[in-house]
């Protein structure tokens, strides 16, 4: 797990990625992958306003061109490998066009504005099949201490703890915590088991909650024990049955962590 992908793009939500980016990136001892987004208008949107489209592509790559100055710049002063690609794209495009190298993808879990990270992210997630760490946009440093494992014995939570074993091999405490609904697959116990081969030693702690959505518990967890992010699996039960309101939507909607999401 030594390839960071991080989406560059002038929103309200690039700091907070930046930032995670370069602490993730530290604390991998890994490479940081900048792909720099510049949004192409709508197909058709030059068949109603003539040139208009092609106006805005250009306004919106020359502020693209500032951005990419500003953080090389930054770049430059950090202690990180990295480096940089342009592509003119829609932004879930432009990110999985170039994670097929990429151990996992930085973005943000912003829905105010446009574009819609929360939407972009759960795209992504569902195309590209790579660990995505949705961080909020008020985050300022990222830290990776204590790992709350959001458990429900789904293949995608277990792929996603798998493939996240180095960065979780960095956490002093795991906690491994279930809603138990009668559904899971594989008991948390096992997945503690298999954290214990790779000298992850976790707590696990399971629940019965009827009354509670799943989103529910794990918040009311996470105001416990404290994580400094969540890991868990995405739309375990497909996107589309998610569409109107399941667990992973929920969370990315309300994100007070950052999230460790895989599909």
């Amino acid at each position: 797990m030594k390839n960071v992908l991080l989406l560059v793009h002038d929103d309200k939500g690039q700091e907070a990625r930046f930032q995670a980016a370069l602490d993730l990136t530290r604390a991998l001892e890994g490479h940081l992958s900048c792909v720099d987004v510049a949004i192409m208008p709508g197909v058709g949107f030059d068949d109603y306003v003539g040139n208009g489209g092609a106006m805005l592509l250009a306004a919106e790559q020359a502020r693209e061109s500032e951005n990419k100055a500003a953080l090389q710049a930054r770049l430059e002063k950090e202690d990180v490998s990295w480096d940089w690609t342009d592509v003119t794209a829609s932004i879930s495009g432009g990110v999985i066009s170039a994670s097929t190298l990429a151990d996992v993808i930085v973005m943000d879990a912003g829905f105010e504005g446009y574009p819609s990270m929360r939407e972009m992210a759960s795209q992504i997630l569902v195309r590209a099949r790579k660990p995505l760490l949705a961080v909020p946009q008020t985050l300022e440093r990222m830290a990776f201490n204590r790992a709350l494992i959001a458990w429900d014995g789904r293949a995608s939570c277990a792929a996603t703890m798998r493939a996240c074993t180095p960065l979780l091999a960095l956490a002093d405490e795991v906690e491994i915590f279930m809603v138990r609904d009668g559904a899971e697959r594989t008991d948390p116990l096992e997945a503690a088991q298999y954290l214990s081969r790779h000298n992850i030693h976790a707590t696990v702690r399971t629940i019965d909650d009827a009354l509670n959505a799943p989103d529910v518990a794990i918040a009311q967890e996470c105001e416990r024990w404290r994580p400094d992010y969540v890991l868990m699996g995405a739309y375990g039960r497909g996107r589309l049955m998610e569409a109107f309101g399941g667990v992973t939507k929920r969370m990315l909607g309300k994100a007070k962590l950052p999230l460790l999401l895989g599909h």
